[in-house]
């Protein structure tokens, strides 16, 4: 149920980079949380089962290499196995690689990770968007308030500590942007003025409270009046543009697997997603995916006995040190010198073990993801879209339309394969 406009049709908003009020919105600014509250309601027939708490821990395959199922740890932590000739990853991103991010606790990249060990191709996995504005309230380390990018789309301005706009000149939309635009100009703000943050204007915007009850609740319960004072905000890690290459139909590279929404490297983002492409993204290819497997399901039987071997050993580095590693080197603005910094912090601490229980299987992702960044943006020798390399701040149109593809080697290292023009 989408906020109605004036003329009873759904209203719209502009966010950054958009030239025309295109996005619809529900509850003012809780969109996400209303489309997930009809998909769930759609399932109260129980003709879909739902395994709540459940982890999905690695595909079963059979013995052409498809997909047989999952193997999944229930949610006392027990092993089980869910025989199926198609899997649809829905999984989301890779947020929790940084210490700061607008995604929740269970964004550790588990379904990118699945699918490079089923054999499936990634890429693009440089490419990760940082919102720029989340409520800041001091130093912290996990889920940040989000404050949308549609404020400013109402008219809300940045400010620097002095109280000077600094996004008029860096950009003829100024505070609206695009969003690597805008993180970057913060990033260098914060560094040239030694600031914790820089501040969010949105005093002159009317009926704030009802048009964003979701940041006006985050700002009061900080101890921050919206309405009468600017809004303390510093980027954080938000969106994977790459992912488990997929087509537009969701089909990825290994029979019976299939991915939609940020999981998903269809290529419509680019370097750098327009905002709220993502659920409009997650809500087309879902649909499509699900045709998909529809029309494939006569060649995705499985052939002979569905693989089901004890969980293998991997990589595992402890989430604290991958986090404060990517930070640290793999955020706005990068070099070489800091991923291999980054890459040698994370192997010092890596040990090869099975993973226990979901925190182990999580940790293991997180591992293999940091592994593939820190190899695709130390490969990526430019700067185009969110990846921002200090050392190479141009962009260089020999990787134009040229994506980097990540696969596992035989001993579950990523391997960077350069130049390439990835489809599915």
């Amino acid at each position: 149920m989408f906020d109605p406009g004036p003329d009873g049709r759904p209203a719209r908003a502009r966010e950054g980079g958009h030239s025309a009020f295109r996005v619809v919105h529900a509850g003012g600014d809780a969109t996400g949380a209303e489309v997930e509250r009809a998909l769930l309601a759609a399932t109260t027939d129980r003709r879909l089962p739902l395994l709540a708490g459940h982890v999905a821990v690695d595909a079963l395959r059979d013995d052409r290499g498809a997909v047989a199922g999952l193997a999944v740890l229930d949610d006392a932590g027990r092993p089980g196995a869910l025989r199926s000739p198609a899997v649809l990853l829905a999984s989301g991103g890779y947020g929790q690689l940084y210490a700061s991010t607008t995604n929740p606790a269970t964004a550790t990249g588990d379904g990118v990770a699945l699918a490079l060990r089923a054999g499936a191709a990634a890429a693009d996995l440089e490419f990760v968007q940082f919102h720029p504005t989340v409520l800041y309230t001091g130093p912290a380390v996990g889920r940040r308030p989000l404050v949308t990018e549609a404020v400013r789309g109402e008219g809300a301005v940045l400010l620097d500590r002095a109280g000077r706009r600094f996004m008029t000149g860096v950009h003829p939309l100024a505070d609206l942007a695009p969003r690597d635009v805008v993180a970057a100009a913060i990033t260098r703000t914060l560094a040239a003025t030694g600031a914790d943050c820089v501040h969010l204007d949105a005093t002159a915007l009317p009926d704030f409270s009802r048009r964003f009850p979701t940041v006006y609740a985050a700002c009061r319960e900080a101890g921050i009046d919206p309405v009468r004072e600017p809004i303390p905000v510093t980027p954080a890690a938000h969106y994977a543009c790459g992912g488990v290459v997929s087509d537009l139909h969701g089909r990825t590279t290994v029979r019976g697997l299939y991915a939609a929404g940020e999981v998903a490297r269809t290529g419509l983002h680019g370097a750098n997603r327009l905002a709220s492409n993502s659920l409009l993204e997650g809500l087309v290819v879902g649909a499509r995916a699900a045709r998909a497997v529809a029309a494939d399901r006569e060649t995705l039987r499985p052939t002979a006995a569905e693989c089901l071997a004890a969980s293998p050993a991997v990589p595992i580095a402890p989430r604290d040190v991958v986090q404060q590693a990517m930070t640290a080197a793999a955020g706005i603005g990068r070099d070489a010198a800091g991923l291999a910094a980054a890459s040698d912090r994370v192997e010092a601490v890596t040990s090869v073990a099975v993973p226990a229980g979901r925190a182990g299987v999580e940790e293991a992702a997180l591992t293999l993801l940091a592994q593939a960044v820190l190899a695709a943006a130390g490969t990526r020798t430019e700067s185009r879209g969110c990846h921002v390399r200090t050392d190479f701040p141009d962009r260089d149109d020999r990787w134009q339309r040229a994506s980097l593809e990540i696969t596992l080697d035989t001993t579950g290292r990523p391997v960077v394969r350069t130049g390439t023009a990835v489809a599915a």
